[in-house]
């Protein structure tokens, strides 16, 4: 398959406004927190049409954090990853940012989407605590650059660019987007019309789906009448399954294309068989190829007491962000830690191999990766990369 970084393997299916202005707001001292502990917070959907998403996010955070306080934490301090429940829904993702940042907690970690993270971020950026590792790529949360701010994924526009890349390779030019009306939605079919727009093309057909909806009807009746060669979707896996179950029935024959924050085991669980041929761009590399040392680490880890962590894409970038977080942590330094200690600690990792995974920091970047690959639901189980 096409991919923007050399990676293969098998495995199996088991906005800138608001941050802009929250900038400028009151810029509170950055606090130690206090003992040997620090606590971070998760606002994420663990219930409704997402849920899989900050499920899945959470348990492999919660693998890398249980094991390796077991082994006494990261210069003699504990990681405690607090959660609370938003329903992919900003309003109450915003009344639990601000419940955390009243608790003080260290930073702000693995939240789950884009209309969720353009509300949180700005709090953040107020209480000036750190807001770490998102699931979203959206370019919103990214420009303007704001110190509080670290990203570990790459971005919907770096997504969108293989996939128009990839169609158009193929001498597929007439691209739809099925695309979630938020924030969301809105970041990937910008990411679709820049990368569109490079090769002098444009949408044949756009329609909406209202988030944590399955309402699909009048868009699979507004694209599949343009008949194009392939779907964009940029919505989260229920209203993907459904609009893609909806679109066969109809008639459509084409291919379907997904970002990462589709959730691609939710996906290929939703659609079963009905998954072959469904493509999901990935931003973390596959959990079940032995490739890399990354992988073999989390497969090990789950091994030796996260039985209940499923390996999926969501789990893998979970473990992924919280290592990577310890790793600024690390480099924090000795002694009590502080909110300036670890974005300096974060800041000062520089083309390093997280176990075959490269991820890069810097004073003036704050997204570690650029890594995209597509992969494949194959309906038997599988999802090929």
């Amino acid at each position: 398959m096409c991919s923007s970084s050399s990676s293969s393997g098998l495995s199996r299916r088991t906005f800138s406004g608001l941050i802009a202005g929250a900038a400028v707001l009151g810029t509170p001292a950055l606090r130690a927190q206090s003992g040997n502990r620090v606590v971070l917070g998760q606002s994420a959907a663990f219930t409704g049409a997402a849920a899989q998403l900050g499920i899945q996010f959470h348990a492999g955070a919660k693998l890398y954090f249980d094991q390796l306080n077991a082994q006494g934490g990261v210069n003699q301090t504990q990681i405690e990853l607090r959660q609370l429940d938003d329903g992919y829904e900003p309003d109450r993702c915003a009344e639990n940012t601000r419940k955390l940042l009243d608790d003080e907690v260290f930073a702000l970690f693995g939240y789950i989407g884009t209309p969720t993270s353009v509300v949180a971020l700005p709090l953040a950026i107020k209480a000036q605590t750190p807001f770490f590792a998102p699931f979203t790529g959206a370019m919103g949360l990214r420009q303007p650059f704001n110190r509080m701010a670290f990203h570990m994924r790459a971005s919907y526009n770096d997504e969108t660019a293989l996939i128009v890349r990839q169609l158009t390779n193929l001498g597929l030019k007439k691209i739809a987007v099925f695309y979630q009306n938020d924030a969301y939605g809105k970041a990937g079919l910008s990411g679709v019309n820049l990368a569109l727009e490079a090769q002098s093309l444009k949408p044949v057909a756009t329609a909406t789906v209202e988030r944590n909806s399955v309402d699909v009807a009048s868009a699979v009746n507004t694209i599949n009448a343009a008949q194009p060669d392939a779907v964009v979707q940029i919505s989260a896996y229920a209203s993907c399954a459904a609009y893609i179950r909806a679109a066969r029935k109809a008639g459509y024959g084409g291919s379907f294309y997904n970002v990462s924050f589709v959730g691609t085991q939710a996906l290929a669980d939703t659609l079963g068989k009905e998954g072959a041929g469904v493509a999901v761009t990935q931003v973390v590399p596959s959990p079940y190829s032995s490739a890399r040392p990354l992988t073999r680490e989390f497969l090990a880890m789950i091994a030796q007491g996260g039985n209940k962590v499923q390996p999926n894409f969501s789990s893998m970038e979970g473990f992924m962000a919280a290592k990577l977080f310890t790793e600024g942590l690390r480099r924090g330094g000795a002694g009590r830690p502080t909110r300036n200690s670890l974005i300096e600690g974060l800041e000062s990792i520089r083309d390093l191999s997280m176990g075959g995974f490269n991820v890069s920091f810097g004073p003036d970047n704050h997204v570690a990766s650029k890594f995209v690959e597509l992969s494949m639901l194959t309906g038997d189980g599988r999802i090929r990369t």
